[in-house]
């Protein structure tokens, strides 16, 4: 038994929002005020004057425990071969209005920080979970967004309306992965909805004409392996890697196309908005060295087109290694930003993703960012105008980007605290392992079995990135997030 077999990761988690400037309690005054709420009279207010949607074959998928479903997808074939898609999205700002006691907390952390031992909701549960998540077999009001997509994947006929949904199925993304990809047969979650089973057919159709396109236009497939925590009864029992799936390519497909849709609506109305952008590279450079080292060359200036191809031949030479190649490479690449466009603007565009006009619209109940959108479109919808100065829209840009960028370490942190919980026991023992990175403070592993990642102490100055190498447990402190292991020779 290791030293730390009593360690209170709760405690650690909420220690570390405190740390980077999060709440991560709601006021006795935000509980009251939801606790108030009624469901009912807040559908009462607005069903009876909206286009009525129930009808439609309506489903989600994200993760099987996830509650605070935020869309829901329909799709339809047109006889001009176009794949019609609509895309609820729940309608957050029925429940919180601007400026009140739920939309001030909301703003002060602008986001759900997702610590893999514990939630912080952006939004108290009765509202994420409940009122304001899209639940199967609930009416429920929502923000639809619809587009067409041809056979060529250029989507268009675009138009954003409010409408009365129901969702009638919520999948999960490993089932319904599997099952796309062939290695299953119909799941008996959909063999139970008559049409369900041609619905997602259709649906992975209309993704991959998405992203056929995207891809032509040198859209970026990067995959990153980021380890999360398993708990049972409070105890860390294993790491996991996320397992990128055609059901995870579908609806990312589907947001980013309804994103752009978003945008498109809101330029067209003359109104200022934000988007999310990614600039060209500043380490273009570095990227250059590291397609140099794998026997490629690159442009002199940024092409997302020539990355994009690099990038598809490594991952098809070496898929062991690629996604930490991918997660140098994102690293390179730099976060993304919010930024206030005003009307008429020349947007940045999104590096990454090979559009112009992005934003983030489709995960009201995780993102705050999306809410002030939700905002801005409902107000035209209702010919009102825009709830948001541009010196307002130009202050949430920034807060928002900020606090992204804190919620990422909060929980790099507790990935790195749970790993050291888990290897508590294991000091001394011999791991196979890969050179992750490598920096001025030395060298990064991550082992096989778990997949951790920790520092490399070395007599050697001639690792590198990407070496196969055995390393020893040296020593952890799961209060600081620390792994350390020592290299030894194969």
């Amino acid at each position: 038994m290791g030293r730390f077999h009593d360690i209170d990761l709760h405690a650690i988690a909420r220690d570390t929002m405190f740390q980077y400037g999060f709440d991560p309690h709601f006021s006795k005054e935000v509980i009251q005020k939801v606790q108030s709420m009624s469901e009912e009279a807040e559908l009462a207010k607005e069903i009876s004057s909206l286009p009525d949607l129930r009808h439609l074959l309506w489903s989600s998928i994200d993760n099987g425990d996830t509650l605070d479903l935020d869309q829901i997808e329909y799709c339809k074939l047109m006889p001009n071969g176009d794949v019609n898609v609509k895309i609820g999205i729940a309608d957050v700002d029925a429940f919180v209005t601007k400026d009140d006691l739920i939309d001030l907390h909301a703003a002060k952390n602008t986001s759900s920080v997702y610590t893999g031992i514990e939630t912080f909701p952006m939004l108290p549960v009765k509202l994420s979970t409940n009122l304001t998540s899209l639940k199967q077999d609930e009416d429920r009001v929502a923000v639809i967004i619809e587009y067409s997509v041809p056979p060529d994947g250029n989507i268009h006929t675009e138009n954003i309306y409010r409408a009365t949904v129901r969702n009638q199925a919520k999948l999960a993304y490993n089932e319904i992965g599997d099952y796309l990809e062939g290695k299953t047969d119909v799941p008996e979650s959909v063999m139970k909805f008559p049409g369900l089973e041609e619905q997602l057919k259709l649906q992975n159709e209309a993704a991959e004409r998405l992203i056929s396109y995207r891809m032509e236009h040198g859209s970026l497939e990067l995959n990153t392996r980021e380890a999360l925590p398993i708990v049972k009864n409070n105890k860390i029992t294993a790491m996991t890697t996320i397992k990128h799936n055609k059901a995870r390519d579908l609806i990312e497909n589907f947001m980013v196309a309804a994103n752009r849709t978003m945008v498109n609506f809101i330029e067209k109305a003359n109104t200022p908005l934000i988007q999310r952008i990614v600039r060209e590279p500043k380490e273009w450079d570095r990227i250059r060295q590291i397609a140099f080292e794998h026997n490629e060359i690159l442009p002199n200036k940024p092409d997302a087109k020539a990355l994009q191809q690099f990038l598809f031949r490594q991952r098809n030479k070496n898929p062991e290694r690629y996604p930490d190649l991918s997660l140098t490479i994102v690293k390179l690449l730099g976060s993304g930003e919010y930024v206030m466009i005003e009307p008429d603007k020349k947007p940045y565009g999104h590096f990454g993703l090979a559009v112009t006009d992005y934003t983030h619209a489709t995960a009201p109940n995780r993102r705050y960012v999306d809410v002030i959108i939700q905002r801005i479109v409902k107000s035209i919808l209702a010919n009102r105008k825009n709830p948001y100065s541009e010196e307002e829209l130009v202050e949430l840009s920034m807060r928002c980007t900020q606090r992204e960028k804190s919620a990422k370490k909060v929980e790099r942190f507790m990935r790195k605290a749970a790993a050291a919980a888990l290897l508590d026991d294991k000091i001394g023992k011999i791991f196979e392992g890969i050179i992750t990175g490598a920096s001025c403070k030395g060298y990064y592993a991550r082992i096989i079995d778990p997949p951790v990642e920790g520092r490399v102490h070395s007599k050697s100055d001639d690792l590198f990135v990407g070496q196969k190498i055995k390393v020893r447990l040296k020593s952890l402190d799961p209060y600081q997030g620390h792994i350390d292991f020592e290299s030894i020779q194969f």
